[in-house]
């Protein structure tokens, strides 16, 4: 289990394709624009929305009504607007999804950035307030402190999503101090770590560490955000996805969890066992490459790809030339076209 510790400054850079949640629900742009000026003023008034988006007031007015349809938002008498509480708009937002995102793994690609972006928007809320399911944590000395405590306590399991590719060799070293005792103490610990780490020695080296006392690893090309899972009960994430080492917000409402557990033992299913090749699927392309020629079908340069998969220019580069191969394309433009034309990307892709 990797702490905030080890993520200074750096994003995953792995969010998948999908419109938004909120569009799955039913959303327009309009609406989530609304909904996110909310976000960013929790007491701003109606009048007020509509002069700041420049919009018309029946406009706006629309958007709140279907804002509040979904129990985002209430209205008071004087047309002050505020926010639900994170737990409860997440739990209204994701519950629903639970059994797709256990049955279908195109539905939980939809999930993910949407649960990354509204949770990261409820801890930056959760700054002000008293609220039972969220509790925000400011700067590395507290997330540490907290975590210490969480994993001091813990009787069952502990579930990592762990984005950034290669870790420090220190962070690896501190990490270790407190993973044996957990270990020991018979806590089941599993870790989603990106594919690149099989490439970086320390980084493959602890991953391998940890399995040898008990713990289990698994592989995937792009997470969508740091996360730590404590006995089905505590979720810790980070409030900047840019900067996992500025602050946390500890989530501990039934319903939230339970989505993001859901979140986590779906992506754990299509992970590939540390220890274990890359399988290849019909098309004969490993995770990483299939994630990659998704990728590039959106019109991602090597580098913007390069940053998605936490890999070096140079290996997204021979990847794209292993790619052109595999379909026998001369050029980038061919290689798009025959991707199309064989099912491998769909049109809109």
């Amino acid at each position: 289990m990797l702490s905030h510790s080890g993520c200074r400054g750096q994003s995953s850079g792995c969010t998948v394709k999908g419109d938004s949640l909120l569009e799955v629900r039913g959303l327009d742009k309009q609406s989530q624009n609304v909904y996110r000026l909310i976000l960013l003023n929790p007491t701003i008034r109606s009048d007020e929305l509509a002069a700041r988006l420049g919009e018309p007031e029946e406009a706006i007015s629309a958007a709140l009504h279907r804002l509040s349809a979904l129990a985002l938002i209430s209205v008071d008498e004087v047309g002050t607007v505020r926010v639900a509480r994170p737990e409860i708009r997440m739990e209204h937002l994701l519950a629903p999804h639970q059994p797709e995102l256990a049955a279908e793994q195109e539905q939980i690609e939809v999930s993910q950035p949407a649960a990354t972006e509204l949770i990261t928007g409820s801890a930056d809320l959760a700054r002000g307030c008293d609220d039972p399911g969220a509790e925000r944590l400011v700067g590395i000395e507290a997330i540490r402190r907290r975590i210490g405590e969480l994993t001091r306590g813990l009787a069952s399991e502990i579930m990592t999503f762990a984005p950034g590719g290669a870790h420090r060799t220190s962070d690896l070293a501190a990490a270790k101090t407190v993973d044996e005792p957990m270990l020991e103490r018979g806590i089941r610990m599993r870790t989603i770590w990106l594919d690149s780490i099989r490439n970086d020695e320390p980084t493959l080296e602890y991953a391998t560490w940890l399995q040898s006392l008990g713990g289990q690893a698994r592989t995937v090309p792009t997470l969508p955000v740091r996360m730590i899972i404590m006995d089905r009960k505590y979720a810790l994430l980070p409030v900047n996805t840019a900067d996992a080492t500025a602050g946390a917000v500890v989530l501990h409402g039934q319903g939230i969890v339970a989505a993001l557990c859901a979140l986590f033992d779906t992506i754990w299913e299509t992970g590939t066992p540390l220890g274990k090749s890359q399988p290849q699927d019909a098309r004969g392309l490993t995770p990483q490459e299939a994630e990659f020629l998704r990728l590039l079908g959106q019109g991602l340069t090597d580098q913007a790809i390069a940053v998605r998969l936490c890999v070096s220019h140079r290996t997204a580069q021979r990847c794209a030339t292993r790619l052109m191969q595999k379909l026998g394309a001369r050029s980038r433009f061919e290689a798009g076209f025959k991707a199309v034309t064989r099912g491998w990307l769909s049109p809109e892709q």
